[in-house]
Order: structure tokens, then C-alpha cells, then sequence
């Protein structure tokens, strides 16, 4: 069995234990609600002070099972999350086939290589932005980049992260994308 499978496993199992404490928090909660909310109904003809007591209870539990729920659903979440960045990104092998798919929808307009008016989704990028973003173009991981242009790794996935978000590219293929879109790149 390799890493990967071990990994995912090891995944499933944490998912089984999050959502078995997670019907066991609220199971509990609602069993505490059911009967106070039914001790609250016999006490309010006699005596509606303790009536008003199983209100404020009821009212306190179902906040604890929210807070309890709303913690766990966090821990699924974050977990689908590190899941995402450990998706494969597509190789160079695979860029071709999806550069010539979406090839016949660039428009065809002026770039500030050829001189007129540069592309307004390059505008808000610094010098080094626009450099980090032409060579993911290229297809350069995120080590060769921090190797080739003498930057810290974490420095490399900061402006990565910036160019993303400056550009409205939801994920480095649509960065690629644009890269070609706006001749950043050229096809080889």
C-alpha cells in the first residue's frame, strides 16, 4: 500500500470518528433539549419560574450543540481544503491539450509587447508579479522558480497567491491560461 492510499485512509477513518462524535454531540443535545422542553411544560402550570429555567437551558444546550456542530463541520472543512491543495496540478504534458481547447476563445486585441494598450488584467502586477507570472506560463514549478530567480519558496507561493488574486484567476492553470490569453507566453 502506498502514501497515497495510506493517506486516504487514514482520511476516511478521521472523517468516520468527526461524524460519529458528531451524532453523538447532537443525540445528546437534542435528548437534553426533548426533556427539558417537556419538564419546562409540566413546570410552567405550577410553577413558571422553573418553567423559564428549562427555557433558559434548552436555550444554553442548543447553543453548545451549534457551537459543537459548527467546530466539527470547521475540521471537514479545513481537512476538504488541504485536500484541494494536494490535487495534482496538471503536468506540462497536459497544458497542450488544454491550451488548444480554449486556443479558438482568446480574443484577438492589442498587448503591450506589440506597443498599444497593455491587457487591464496585467495592470495592478509589480515587475517581479508579472516576471513570476510569465514563467508559470512556462510551466515552472513553484522550487524551480524560487531556484531560478533566487526567492525563498514561501516568498515564490506569496506572489503566486498575489497574482491570483490580482488577475481573478481562480487556480494556477487559469494563470497559465491568461499568461497565453495576454502573450505573457507564447506557443512554442
Amino acid at each position: 500500500m502506498n502514501a497515497t492510499s495510506r493517506h486516504q485512509l487514514a482520511t476516511a477513518a478521521e472523517r468516520a470518528r468527526i461524524a460519529r462524535e458528531m451524532h453523538d454531540i447532537i443525540g445528546h443535545n437534542l435528548s437534553v433539549i426533548t426533556g427539558l422542553a417537556d419538564g419546562g411544560r409540566y413546570a410552567a402550570a405550577k410553577s413558571p419560574e422553573r418553567a423559564a429555567q428549562a427555557l433558559d437551558a434548552i436555550a444554553t444546550t442548543s447553543r453548545q450543540a451549534l457551537t459543537g456542530l459548527r467546530r466539527l463541520l470547521d475540521v471537514l472543512r479545513e481537512e476538504e481544503k488541504r485536500q484541494a491543495h494536494l490535487t495534482p496540478q496538471p503536468a506540462l504534458t497536459d497544458l497542450a491539450p488544454l491550451l488548444e481547447a480554449y486556443v479558438h476563445h482568446l480574443p484577438a486585441g492589442p498587448t503591450a509587447q506589440d506597443g498599444t494598450a497593455e491587457d487591464a488584467r496585467l495592470t495592478s502586477l509589480t515587475d517581479r508579479e508579472r516576471e513570476i507570472h510569465t514563467v508559470i506560463g512556462q510551466g515552472w514549478t513553484n522550487t524551480e522558480i524560487a531556484t531560478r530567480l533566487h526567492l525563498a519558496e514561501s516568498t515564490v507561493k506569496t506572489h503566486v497567491g498575489r497574482i491570483l488574486a490580482k488577475t481573478g484567476s481562480r487556480d494556477r492553470i487559469q494563470a497559465v491560461i491568461l499568461a497565453y490569453d495576454t502573450k505573457l507566453v507564447q506557443p512554442s
